[in-house]
């Protein structure tokens, strides 16, 4: 029984905080997890940043009603989905992913939640469990899944290299260069094809 984790942004989607900082004018908030491997950290930071603006959840949700996945990506997904079973693992918050996954075809996600005050503040958050990505495909193993990964950032290296298979997909050059002996791909046919021959 096989079963393939995704992460969803880099990979699925554009990075949310990246078309946020766009749209807002605020560039700090372009740093990601290809940039700060500890997320806790990277959370506190953008909640500060927000917290500085009086940006709340509303103007987050506003920008990703706009954001569509990345070209490729809904029929990559629905042609892996034919032949195997598939989770999106994301360090996302579910208040951020809805729309996306709508846009996706509603796969299953695996991600996180915001704690949001009345007025829309994001006060803080809640990480569904601690390493959450190598934390679920090592719970899948135990349960008797064999897993495949794919991710673009410094938090999915866990569950790819924990995994029978494990593949990076639009990462960084450091990245890449760090982890040779991971296959690297840029298209979503390379993907398919490689995920399709760990079968």
């Amino acid at each position: 029984m096989n079963i393939v984790c995704l992460d969803m942004e880099g990979v699925l989607v554009p990075e949310i905080w990246i078309a946020f900082a766009e749209a807002s004018g605020i560039p700090e908030l372009k740093r990601t997890t290809r940039d700060e491997p500890d997320y806790n950290k990277l959370m506190d930071f953008r909640l500060n940043i927000l917290k500085e603006h009086g940006l709340g959840l509303k103007e987050i949700q506003a920008v990703i009603a706009r954001i569509d996945p990345l070209p490729g990506a809904k029929e990559f997904l629905d042609e892996l989905r034919a032949v195997t079973q598939v989770i999106i693992l994301s360090d996302t918050f579910e208040q951020f992913a809805q729309p996306l996954m709508k846009k996706l075809g509603w796969p299953t996600l695996f991600c996180n939640s915001l704690e949001v005050a009345p007025d829309g503040t994001i006060t803080g958050f809640r990480m569904r469990c601690e390493k959450s990505k190598l934390t679920t495909v090592k719970a899948l193993q135990s349960i008797g899944f064999e897993t495949i990964a794919a991710g673009d950032s410094f938090n999915d290296l866990g569950m790819i290299q924990a995994s029978k298979a494990g593949f990076l997909f639009k990462s960084t050059e450091q990245i890449k260069a760090d982890h040779p002996e991971l296959p690297a791909y840029e298209e979503f046919s390379d993907l398919l094809r490689a995920i399709k021959a760990a079968l």
